[in-house]
């Protein structure tokens, strides 16, 4: 399908660099190939966004998603995580999404706060993105660059996004099924056109279910970034 551009332009999009940090390219939970996005990332981020994002996760070293954390688990074993009651108190009253447990992965160390991990990898054009960083509360899982499952925690990337009369959001980086789509399916939700480019993307499966996921929600599919550099509408 030829890529449709209509109405984007640099004054009303965003690029989302999703976790490009050396825990998730080369440490503690690399993704295969990830070294790969460094690349074409950076070829997209010379286009004249209005915006550019870069989201690192940014967890305590207590924090639940992490097997040490939980006496008896493996790595990579599962369990069902809560909301956590002091956060519930604090919710809005108009907000109605559900508080039921959520199956959670739980996963090697990664990312702790003030650590060589949670870094962004050397080679990333970082310097100058506003940095946005989720996965701080210890008892919260946040894969999406807006907030938690559950609403309780937000990031403000919604608001820094409307503030900038953003319209259009190009998502990339790590991992594909899981920060990246979450992030996706949340820019759509919150009514963002929403696109991902699919080679600045590395995800932890090869089953591709983020892809068909992302596109029965209306995320917008685009095959390489040299689609979007040789198309002229950011270029402008």
């Amino acid at each position: 399908m030829p890529l449709d551009l209509a109405n984007v332009e640099p004054s009303n999009s965003a690029i989302i660099v999703v976790d490009v940090q050396n825990d998730f390219v080369s440490g503690s939970l690399a993704v295969r190939d990830a070294e790969q996005v460094i690349s074409p990332i950076n070829a997209l981020l010379k286009l004249p966004f209005a915006i550019k994002i870069a989201t690192q996760d940014y967890h305590p070293p207590n924090h639940i998603s992490f097997a040490r954390n939980h006496e008896g688990k493996k790595e990579f074993d599962q369990i069902v995580i809560f909301p956590p009651a002091e956060l519930v108190v604090g919710r809005t009253l108009e907000d109605e999404r559900s508080l039921e447990g959520l199956e959670q992965v739980l996963w090697p160390v990664h990312c702790v706060q003030d650590t060589f991990g949670v870094a962004f990898v050397d080679g990333l054009e970082h310097e100058g993105l506003e940095v946005v960083r989720k996965g701080c509360d210890v008892g919260i899982e946040c894969y999406s660059a807006f907030e938690d499952p559950w609403g309780l925690t937000n990031t403000g990337l919604k608001d820094k996004l409307r503030n900038k009369e953003i319209s259009n959001v190009f998502v990339v980086g790590i991992a594909g099924d899981y920060c990246v789509k979450s992030t996706a399916l949340d820019a759509k939700k919150y009514g963002f056109r929403t696109f991902v480019i699919m080679d600045a993307v590395r995800s932890v499966s090869d089953n591709g279910l983020e892809w068909i996921e992302m596109d029965k929600a209306g995320v917008e599919i685009i095959d390489t970034a040299e689609e979007l550099l040789t198309s002229r509408v950011l270029s402008q």
